[in-house]
């Protein structure tokens, strides 16, 4: 009985040293999941602003010297929201190593 508990025990050792890996692994991904989520809704909501400034220009709530002020600081925040996208796609050296 106490072989089978002794066997026992290091078989569930077993099993929990090969899936960690795999676990962290996992929560790599789901982290960097969340984080692309989250700047693609801010990309997106930007994109809705610069497109709502355009309208206000055309029906005239904004003026000229107004609407390329906004509209350059909008344009601006797109792309650095952008290019944290790109860096996610960016693989880190462990990553390379996987492929």
């Amino acid at each position: 009985m106490i072989d089978f508990v002794v066997i026992l025990v290091v078989l569930a050792l077993v099993v929990v040293l090969v899936a960690a890996p795999l676990r962290s692994r996992r929560v790599e991904e789901a982290g960097e999941s969340a984080a692309r989520a989250e700047l693609e809704a801010a990309r997106d909501a930007k994109y809705r602003e610069i497109r709502d400034a355009e309208l206000d220009h055309r029906t005239g709530k904004l003026s000229e010297a107004d609407w390329r002020e906004l509209d350059r600081g909008l344009r601006a925040e797109a792309v650095a929201i952008l290019r944290q996208l790109d860096e996610l796609d960016v693989p880190t050296s462990g990553e390379e190593a996987r492929s």
